[in-house]
């Protein structure tokens, strides 16, 4: 077993209290009793739905090395014979824990934000940066209260780099969290309307993402994009953070790290880059234009933190898109493949946007048509109606004729859509699920794309269970 951390270690940042015999060390952290690892310490995290402490016999039969459990619930875990460290507030604790790891890491940190694009960049760079050491980066989007000090609590302490996604869906959420991380890079990918039923309007969100930068450490850089419209609002409050570098990347011809050629694919793209002075070609395996956008930041950022930019920009080639955001499936459909795009798991207009792009790029075989099956983008409040109408925008006038909306926001744009759009709209997922699974035809290329929330992770899951599938052009690392 591969000690993450020892007892004495873990006791002594937490400022806990030991009951019982304590372990060697733990090899992992879980806050979870069905993922739980045999020798990882538990976390009686309280949430919002449920109180870890209720599992914590699951975690002791799960093979958790020792249990963090709050003093104040201590008298109804009283026949519980597992080792336990008893703290204040476990979610504190865990908090303190993080720090800890911070403090005793000689790693390159890395931190990004942004209103789209978060996972995938934090996602790129683990896999560029696997190819010049050891990386450590949240699972799966853990980016926020909790996911954050977990992510760096799991840190370990002989990592070369470290990869933080750091999200909010208010003001004020991000800045207690990045002085957690303090990164020596802090990457914006992007202001769009994401979140916009909890803000004014677009300044207001980059204003939120901008406390990003008053957790960067002394010497550290901003990387931001150039090609953004709030590039000079966050550029002034990166440098009114004290941050003394600000970088951008982009195609705009200022920026530092610049995009001097792409050629768009179905399923990759070619680019040139100028990165710290030298032209890097490079083949990037997962398509899509905003793909090509994430990966100069990944560039960047890689060029930072003193990477070996060869070998990164070589990594680029095996890069795949994530489930639920744009991997790819081929469905045998038995008179011929269909080509599902997965794009479930998030949904504002800038990644509908790209979505859409990503869609109409797709050739298709045969009789195929390109059909987009959109559900409602979540948190847009007040421009909720508006915002949806206007993505009439990105479909007439494109090659995708055939269109499924579902969700009681998606009415709104299936009432301005024009006739000659093969239009269905139905109140959410389920209810579409009959119409999606019969209308398929052999040759099609089949687009989802949603916030988590409204399910059309479902409609995936139906596609691929009614059609045997494998991953089309994804490498699996």
């Amino acid at each position: 077993m591969s000690v993450l951390w020892t007892a004495d270690a873990l006791v002594d940042a937490m400022g806990g209290r030991p009951l019982g015999p304590m372990p060697e060390g733990i090899s992992g952290i879980s806050i979870d009793s069905r993922s739980l690892q045999p020798g990882d310490a538990f976390f009686a995290i309280k949430g919002e739905a449920m109180d870890g402490h209720d599992f914590a016999t699951a975690a002791i039969k799960a093979g958790a090395g020792v249990l963090v459990v709050a003093e104040g619930k201590l008298p109804s875990l009283g026949r519980l014979t597992a080792p336990m460290i008893v703290v204040q507030d476990v979610l504190a604790a865990l908090e303190k824990l993080g720090v800890a790891a911070r403090a005793r890491s000689k790693a390159k940190i890395i931190a990004v934000t942004g209103s789209a694009g978060k996972t995938t960049t934090k996602e790129a760079l683990r896999h560029v940066l696997s190819a010049v050491g050891k990386v450590h980066a949240s699972a799966q989007s853990f980016n926020n209260h909790w996911g954050v000090p977990l992510t760096l609590a799991r840190m370990p302490d002989d990592c070369d780099y470290a990869v933080f996604e750091i999200g909010m869906n208010h003001p004020g959420e991000i800045r207690p969290l990045v002085k957690m991380v303090r990164p020596h890079v802090a990457i914006v990918t992007l202001i769009a309307a994401a979140h916009l039923g909890f803000f004014k309007n677009l300044d207001e969100i980059a204003k939120a993402k901008a406390e990003i930068f008053e957790g960067i450490e002394p010497g550290g850089a901003a990387l931001l994009n150039r090609d953004d419209g709030r590039w000079k609002l966050l550029d002034k409050m990166a440098r009114a953070a004290g941050v003394e570098h600000v970088f951008g990347f982009g195609e705009n011809a200022r920026s530092t790290y610049k995009l001097t050629k792409c050629e768009l694919h179905a399923d990759h793209s070619d680019i040139t880059a100028r990165i710290g002075g030298q032209d890097v070609t490079a083949r990037i395996g997962a398509p899509g234009r905003h793909m090509v956008q994430n990966v100069l930041a990944v560039l960047g950022a890689a060029h930072l933190a003193e990477a070996d930019i060869g070998k990164v920009a070589e990594a680029l080639a095996d890069l795949s898109a994530e489930r639920g955001r744009g991997k790819r499936h081929v469905l045998r459909h038995p008179k011929g493949p269909i080509t599902l795009i997965d794009e479930s798991y998030n949904a504002n207009p800038a990644s509908m946007a790209a979505a859409m792009a990503l869609l109409n790029a797709t050739p298709v075989t045969g009789e195929g048509r390109r059909i987009a099956v959109l559900g409602d983008m979540l948190e847009l409040g007040d421009h909720s109606a508006k915002l949806h109408a206007a993505l009439a925008e990105l479909i007439v006038g494109t090659g995708t004729q055939t269109v499924f909306l579902g969700g009681p926001e998606m009415q709104a744009l299936a009432d301005v859509l024009p006739a000659e759009i093969a239009t269905e709209y139905r109140p959410g997922a389920e209810e579409l699920k009959p119409l999606l699974l019969s209308a398929l035809k052999a040759g099609d290329v089949v687009m989802i794309k949603s916030s988590k929330g409204i399910g059309f992770s479902k409609l995936v899951e139906a596609l691929l269970g009614k059609y045997p599938a494998e991953a089309a052009g994804t490498k699996q690392n």
